[in-house]
């Protein structure tokens, strides 16, 4: 079978990765990849926004399977583009994957759905939106896609006042939130239309800085498992959260199909969705599948069809993984390309590199993005898959390179 990943991140490099491994021995193509999947996979020069493109070169390769890795192609119509030309693809249609493409229309799922929530009210001016804010500090959310950065926390009125109105230039529409305080936990599950399967748990990191400090970015890290989260409690949370927006979506004639993630808040009261998206995370992604011991190719192929997930499972590994960013110069405020990187070929065992934002310049690979590598350990403690993520970051190099030296630091004690 070909398999077209669609995407060019960290991701997009898991993806590829997984899918190799599965027993079908899957033919790889990737569009429009980067210097680490290109390795793996054979590229396409189609960029991820060109929708004919895309389906032209799935249906000129013969393509059996397209998994598409951003939200933005998914949400401009991408898989219905693909089905509509007979190709199957792992992923939502674009009436689906308004989840991701507005935050007020995921609030409103959420209400008719059941899915419990911040308070929040949505808002389309400056002085509506400061007349929504209860108490400080509060959270600000742009509406539309934004790259993982359309995300504000306002200490105080000062701040709000500076974030609305450059959130609604930007968008239009600003959803206005309480800010809630919890453990943060990642849940993706793979959805057919009719049932939500639970993939492995996960916490990410979402600030440029130690200590969940500095702006927000894509995400600086992430581990996986989550202590407290086994398969009980993790169906618990599915029953809750996932499985009610997907039986809403059928009923409603907009079917979820491809992979549904929901990024929760472990609130005092209770579980609370803080945000929904319709395609694997990142970085959860790099830390989830090197622990998936099933075959993801069959898997991705059964959300494709209706019903298709039905007795499906998903086996795991025992190993913690523990992914750190290597992030560029500059970022998230921008990013800098074009620096040589060094030390690639390097990894120790217990060690997984994927390669971000990074481009083959005469056979020297370079920093092209803002988050450029991403560098998962593996062990059977969330200590000892800590120290080979750490070990293997250590020995990689490049001018300004950012990372974060406190991912998954309380869950190895304990306190998180």
């Amino acid at each position: 079978m070909r398999i077209l990943v669609v995407g060019g991140g960290g991701r997009e490099h898991a993806l590829v990765r997984a899918l190799g491994r599965s027993p079908q021995r899957p033919e790889l193509l990737c569009a429009p990849a980067n210097a680490g999947i290109a390795r793996e996979a054979r590229v396409l020069d189609v960029g991820v926004d060109e929708v004919d493109a895309l389906v032209a070169a799935a249906r000129d390769e013969a393509v059996g399977l397209v998994v598409v890795g951003p939200e933005a192609p998914l949400v401009a119509g991408l898989v219905d583009a693909l089905e509509e030309a007979g190709v199957p693809a792992c992923g939502p249609r674009a009436g689906a994957a308004r989840l991701e493409g507005s935050k007020a229309h995921a609030k409103e799922v959420m209400a008719a759905a059941g899915v419990p929530t911040a308070s929040h009210a949505t808002v389309t001016g400056v002085d509506e939106g400061m007349a929504a804010v209860v108490r400080y500090p509060v959270v600000l959310k742009a509406d539309g896609l934004a790259g993982g950065k359309g995300v504000v926390i306002a200490d105080d009125e000062a701040a709000a006042r500076v974030a609305l109105p450059e959130l609604l230039a930007g968008h239009g529409t600003v959803v206005v939130e309480e800010h809630l305080v919890g453990e943060e936990l990642s849940l993706l599950a793979l959805c057919d239309g009719e049932r939500a399967l639970p993939m492995a748990p996960a916490q990410d990191f979402k600030r440029i800085g130690e200590g969940d400090t500095g702006p927000n970015t894509g995400g600086m890290g992430s581990f996986s498992p989550v202590a407290g989260f086994g398969p009980a409690e993790v169906d618990a949370l599915v029953e809750t959260v996932h499985q009610p927006v997907v039986d809403l979506l059928r009923e409603r004639g907009t079917p979820f199909h491809g992979v549904l993630y929901a990024g929760l808040m472990l609130t005092p009261a209770g579980v609370r969705v803080l945000e929904f998206n319709v395609r694997f995370g990142d970085p959860e992604t790099q830390a989830v599948l090197p622990r998936l011991r099933s075959d993801l190719v069959d898997l991705c192929l059964r959300t494709t069809r209706p019903g298709g997930l039905a007795g499906a499972q998903m086996g795991w590994s025992d190993d913690v993984a523990v992914t750190v960013v290597l992030a560029s110069a500059g970022y998230p405020a921008s990013s800098r390309s074009g620096d040589p990187i060094s030390g690639l070929d390097g990894m120790p065992d217990g060690v997984e590199l994927t390669h971000a934002g990074t481009a083959e310049r005469d056979g020297v690979v370079v920093t092209a993005g803002g988050r450029v590598l991403n560098v998962t350990g593996l062990g059977p403690t969330v200590s000892a898959a800590r120290a080979a993520a750490y070990d293997g970051a250590d020995r990689i190099h490049f001018d300004g390179v950012q990372l974060r030296r406190d991912i998954a630091l309380r869950a190895e004690e304990g306190t998180g």
